[in-house]
């Protein structure tokens, strides 16, 4: 017994050594982006490692030099990202969660397929329908930022129907019946007892949708026109001087100013998504 307890306390030790190494691993890029944000360009290509001092130390001047770089404001990809990525969010939410609880409540074959079509959308990679997406997109005239969130819906709905199936499934079908017999017509329904209860996988799924979609790069580029529309991805692509250069120094300014709202809003809704997937987890 005192073996087997002695044997759990090194398990342990040894976990959380393990874990502790992986965190450093996955948190060290974004420290040495913030680092080399501050150091003049020379720096950063020969002395990554090491933390800006003296000559090396740029102050604000990578920040000043990334957002007044080039004839694209700095401002207008911000204000770009930030409406694509709130109105992506809420699309998917809305249109995902009546589409769960419809699928769930009916679970018809018909129901059944679009179930596991959604699901199937996980697994098909972007490069396999980029090209066709793009001209798809120009045709439908879905290459505004107020469009787009269209084509964000139909990627981002394998993963939230998946999470709102799962939730649904456990709400008990009485209340529903229950409201029913009360004059609740499907909409009031859904609006007025379903949707309060779905509140901890909204979370959830909304929390994973805003992340992905603003460090979001391929999409936008290959569907957006960049000549009036740059979310914060492309314009810190666009970053290069002659000949194919590029600031390192302001390109790290950019990048360590795009992921830092990105940081604290997941630091601050974390425990939310752990709640989520908990309550999300599929009955039987």
């Amino acid at each position: 017994m005192h073996g087997s307890l002695k044997g759990q306390k090194i398990g342990k030790v040894l976990l959380s050594v393990f874990f502790s190494i992986l965190s450093v691993i996955y948190v060290l890029p974004v420290v040495m982006v913030g680092i080399n944000s501050f150091k003049v360009n020379t720096f950063v290509k020969t002395h990554t490692f090491a933390l800006p001092s003296g000559e090396s130390f740029a102050g604000w001047d990578n920040f000043i030099k990334g957002m007044t770089f080039g004839n694209y404001p700095f401002w207008k990809s911000v204000l770009f990202s930030v409406v694509i990525t709130l109105l992506s969010t809420v699309l998917i939410l809305l249109c995902t969660s009546m589409a769960a609880w419809y699928i769930t409540r009916v679970n018809s074959v018909v129901c059944r397929i679009i179930y596991f079509l959604c699901i199937f959308s996980m697994v098909v990679p972007f490069q396999m329908v980029m090209f066709t997406l793009s001209k798809t997109a120009d045709t439908l005239k879905l290459n505004t930022p107020w469009t787009i969130p269209v084509i964000y819906l139909g990627f981002g709905a394998g993963l939230a129907v998946f999470m709102f199936t799962g939730f649904v499934k456990s709400i008990p079908l009485a209340i529903e019946e229950a409201a029913a017999i009360d004059g609740c017509g499907p909409l009031r329904t859904f609006f007025g007892i379903v949707l309060p209860m779905l509140k901890p996988t909204m979370i959830s799924v909304g929390i994973l949708e805003i992340m992905w979609i603003w460090n979001d790069y391929l999409l936008p580029y290959l569907v957006l026109d960049l000549n009036d529309y740059r979310t914060i991805p492309i314009h810190i692509q666009y970053l290069k001087g002659s000949y194919g250069t590029v600031d390192l120094g302001a390109t790290m300014a950019l990048i360590l100013l795009s992921i830092i709202p990105v940081i604290i809003f997941y630091l601050t809704c974390q425990k939310h998504i752990i709640k989520g997937v908990a309550a999300g987890a599929v009955k039987g």
